[in-house]
């Protein structure tokens, strides 16, 4: 799309069966991809948070909004693209890494404040989170020690404090 750009979406839901199933519906239902999708219980095991990132047009954004509040399960919707915003991700990287290539992928690991949260003879598991250019840097920077399985969660967010 010609001015497609990433929105940050949070959706409060009642928290009960089926609701994931409904929403992540919607989206497919009208053709809007999802680039990522979190959700989690909040302070009231009642209510859940979804942080949904599309791209997109300021049109399609606003149709995704209006669609999404239609929803039953919806209590509210929030673009929060439109405020400043803290924005994280989890990922974890297994690598091989073993002999002097070790100390290399660890101290590639230590820049990126990334903690090394398991190691064998040949291989280790780095964790790292931060916004989504810190990781994707981290990522590129173990390509060159054979990647063997990559988690990612996801974006969450959450509006910054106004005061």
């Amino acid at each position: 799309m010609e001015n497609s750009k990433k929105h940050t979406i949070s959706v409060l839901v009642e928290n009960h069966f089926g609701v994931l199933a409904r929403v992540s519906g919607m989206f497919s239902a009208r053709g809007y991809n999802i680039d990522s999708l979190c959700v989690g219980e909040t302070t009231d095991p009642a209510i859940s948070r979804m942080t949904v990132v599309v791209r997109g047009d300021d049109k399609v954004l606003a149709q995704i909004i209006q669609q999404l509040n239609k929803l039953v399960d919806v209590i509210e919707v929030q673009d929060l693209t439109k405020g400043d915003f803290v924005e994280r991700e989890l990922v974890m990287v297994k690598v091989a890494a073993d002999g002097a290539r070790r100390a290399e992928a660890i101290e590639i690991a230590n820049i990126f404040r990334a903690k090394i949260v398991d190691l064998s003879a040949t291989h280790m598991i780095a964790e790292i989170t931060g916004a989504e250019g810190k990781v994707t840097a981290f990522v590129d920077m173990m390509r060159p020690f054979g990647i063997e399985e990559l988690v990612r969660t996801g974006e969450i967010a959450v509006a910054r404090c106004t005061k």
